[in-house]
C-alpha cells in the first residue's frame, strides 16, 4: 500500500469503536477460522490479536468501507492471509445430518 492511505471519518471509528466492544463482549470467534480472538491483545499486533475484516474487500468494493454491516471480526493472521480475495462460499445445506448431536 505504498502511496495509498485510507481516509476516515469520525463515524467510521466510533462504529468500529463499537463492533469491537460488542465483539469483546460477545467473544465472537474468528469468521475465518472459527477459532477464538485474544481481545486482551492490543489490536493488530500479534496473529491472534483482534482485527476488522470487512465482508467485502475495500480494495474492491471502497463505497462498502464505511457500513458496519460488512464488519466481520477476524485474527490479524486470518485477514493478512485472506488479503483482497472475495468472500468464502458457503458449504450449503448438508444433504444429512452425519454427526450425532446429543
Amino acid at each position: 500500500m505504498v502511496g495509498r492511505t485510507r481516509k476516515t471519518t469520525r463515524q467510521f471509528e466510533k462504529d468500529k469503536a463499537a463492533f469491537f466492544a460488542q465483539c469483546k463482549a460477545s467473544h465472537a470467534v474468528c469468521w475465518l477460522c472459527g477459532m477464538p480472538i485474544d481481545y486482551e491483545a492490543t489490536k493488530n499486533t500479534s496473529d491472534d490479536s483482534f482485527n476488522l475484516d470487512h465482508l467485502y474487500p475495500v480494495s474492491k468494493h471502497p463505497e462498502l468501507q464505511f457500513d458496519p454491516a460488512g464488519f466481520k471480526p477476524s485474527h490479524t493472521s486470518c485477514n493478512r492471509l485472506r488479503g483482497n480475495s472475495d468472500p468464502p462460499a458457503p458449504i450449503g445445506t448438508l444433504s444429512r445430518q452425519w454427526i450425532k448431536t446429543a
